[in-house]
């Protein structure tokens, strides 16, 4: 099975399911908490536990709304209690994704959805490197800095997919498969991959 036809099952599977697309933008315009939500969100619920903890992380701190002044909180403020998190490994990954966007320069959520999206493909490369840091967390870092070109494929997308009746699929092949569905229906990629993670999300056996 190709892209092309891997993309129609989805679309027929959306229609069955009565899914509506539309335009959206998704994302923060503070980057302490663009950051937090990135390294809290694998493998967590979102809705309970990710998003009100991030929700109060800008309420308390905001003035870390660049990652200079988020940096700066960081060495003077205990994330894990601003959080209301004790796990260690997702309050490392926040530092050193903190660390690796200053090194690089970044310092607004617009910088951040711009290099992201260049072609050069080196700040990417550089988060990559972040240990527990992957291609979706990278992802849905440029979802969270508001680009509508960009899926992340998570247990919601790939549940929808098999659902489907689509064979499992590597990261890229089910990127490309959503990319390809939006682009039969003239939608924005990151809109149909909103959708789809609505749907599931609120699915019981998804939640």
């Amino acid at each position: 099975m190709d892209i092309d036809e891997a993309a129609v099952l989805l679309l027929r599977h959306l229609d069955a399911s009565g899914i509506t697309v539309t335009e959206r933008t998704r994302g923060w315009n503070h980057m302490g908490a663009l950051i937090c939500d990135a390294a809290l969100q694998p493998r967590t619920r979102y809705r309970t536990v990710v998003e009100p903890r991030v929700r109060a992380l800008r309420a308390a701190w905001p003035d870390a709304d660049t990652v200079s002044r988020f940096a700066d909180r960081l060495r003077t403020s205990d994330i894990g209690t601003a959080l209301n998190w004790r796990g260690p490994r997702k309050l490392r990954v926040i530092h050193e994704l903190t660390a690796a966007l200053q090194h690089e320069g970044v310092e607004t959520v617009s910088d951040l959805r711009q290099r992201l999206a260049a072609e050069d493909g080196l700040l990417r490369a550089r988060l990559r490197e972040v240990r527990r840091v992957g291609p979706k967390t990278v992802d849905y870092l440029s979802i969270l800095a508001g680009s509508p070109d960009h899926v992340a494929v998570d247990v919601h997308i790939n549940g929808f997919v098999l659902d489907a009746g689509i064979p499992s699929l590597t990261y890229s092949e089910c990127v490309a498969v959503v990319r390809s569905a939006a682009a039969m229906r003239g939608w924005a990629a990151g809109d149909l991959d909103a959708a789809i993670w609505d749907h599931m999300s609120r699915s019981p056996s998804m939640a």
